[in-house]
């Protein structure tokens, strides 16, 4: 089957690539000059299974309201004026009850595990590199109310067969002895040693070259004017410039802009951008440096050891589609870095940058089938799409190709959101 993905991010690439390991005809159709060249380009870098929680949990609602007044906010909220921003936040609202977290944590998961695994056989089979390292993933807690908080995950943790360990202060300096040097105290952490970490972009454009050779057929600089379609399928995409896209098949992987294109088909797809802002470094000093992932509980922020940089990112804003690059969120991002590996990296040459993260409100993403008999989606994975990217893939690529997934998945598809 020819089959056309919408999109070029990390999830429309893996998309791509299982689809034509999967014996499929693809055309993916970017807007952008090359893959991996907006929200996929500089994201935190930590492949997280074990962390993959929505946003929308207990407490959310009240802790968003007193972070309102802090300085560093984890979570920041404009309001746009856009009537559909307040419809994603009331959706959100409802998911933030205890029965919800644990329905929608259950379900990212199960997605980011088999994902894991996924790219573990990706990363055996073709031997490709991205500044990958398997050393596992370090929720750091700097107070003992959060560390308390933390059993609460570690029993979904446990259901699920993910391992962890709960470490105290000199636990947690044991596994990232560069946090000797930390500056502010923290009490322990949650580590969950089977979570890797890698350079995301890195790993977009090497399986685009992959993908390229077993004949995938990238289209670029083009952006989708409209979807053609009648009662029951998709009949063919426009592009601005005037051509017509066909294919037997079509993939919804264009991010915190899928809403809008399948607004057009009358599908309500609930995914909102979750502005995320990182800054990259050059390590000056290894010792000092991160070996693995630390998650920073009280701020929400991400710190990535690549070969020789350190990617730090996170925080999220509610904010529309405005990409514009906050002095005062470079200085949280700097602060946390400076506060928990001082003198590590170069900080007068930090690239810093803002991406778009594709957000539902449940957190889960919206990967499956449609309506329509030949459109899929592949989109909504919020801060995890790194995480998420291959499992995603190899789901889609097996349902299209109607084999049976191996995990479960009719309640990740656009059929949960009420019509």
């Amino acid at each position: 089957m020819h089959i056309v993905v919408m999109g070029a991010g990390v999830i429309g690439t893996t998309t791509a690539y299982y689809l034509a390991r999967a014996g499929h005809e693809v055309t993916v159709i970017e807007r952008q000059p090359g893959v991996a060249l907006e929200t996929s380009f500089a994201n935190a870098g930590q492949i997280s299974p074990g962390y993959a929680s929505p946003w929308a949990a207990p407490g959310i609602p009240l802790k968003a309201f007193k972070w309102m007044f802090q300085q560093h906010s984890p979570l920041s909220i404009k309001l746009t004026g856009d009537m559909y921003q307040y419809h994603w936040m009331v959706q959100m609202l409802a998911e933030c009850t205890s029965s919800r977290y644990k329905i929608n944590k259950e379900r990212m998961v199960r997605l980011s595990e088999y994902s894991r695994d996924c790219l573990d056989e990706l990363r055996a089979s073709t031997g490709i590199h991205f500044d990958e390292r398997q050393l596992g993933t370090l929720q750091l807690f700097r107070k003992q109310q959060q560390l308390d908080a933390a059993v609460k995950d570690t029993t979904v943790l446990a259901e699920e067969g993910v391992p962890f360990e709960l470490l105290d202060h000199a636990g947690v300096v044991a596994i990232e002895p560069g946090l000797a040097n930390a500056t502010v105290d923290f009490v322990g952490g949650l580590r969950l040693p089977n979570d890797q970490t890698g350079d995301c972009q890195k790993f977009t454009t090497e399986l685009a070259l992959l993908a390229a050779q077993m004949g995938v057929h990238f289209i670029f600089n083009q952006s989708i004017k409209s979807i053609a379609h009648d009662a029951d399928q998709v009949t063919q995409i426009i592009l601005n410039d005037g051509q017509v896209i066909q294919g037997d098949r079509y993939v919804m992987a264009l991010g915190s802009y899928s809403h809008e294109m399948l607004k057009q088909l009358e599908l309500d797809a609930p995914v909102y951008p979750l502005k995320g802002y990182s800054i990259t470094t050059d390590i000056v000093d290894a010792a000092r440096a991160p070996i693995s992932t630390i998650l920073d509980e009280s701020y929400k922020i991400a710190l990535t050891r690549f070969d020789d940089r350190i990617r730090v990112g996170g925080m999220a804003e509610l904010n529309g589609f405005d990409q514009s690059l906050k002095s005062s969120r470079e200085d949280t991002l700097l602060m946390v870095l400076e506060q928990l590996f001082p003198q590590a990296s170069d900080l007068s040459q930090a690239h810093f940058w803002t991406g778009l993260r594709p957000a539902t409100p449940d957190g889960t993403p919206i990967v499956g089938r449609t309506r329509y008999k030949n459109l899929y989606t592949n989109t909504g994975h919020g801060t995890l799409g790194w995480t998420m990217s291959c499992g995603s893939a190899q789901l889609l690529a097996d349902l299209i190709s109607n084999q049976t997934p191996q995990i479960a998945f009719a309640d990740l598809d656009i059929s949960r959101y009420p019509t």
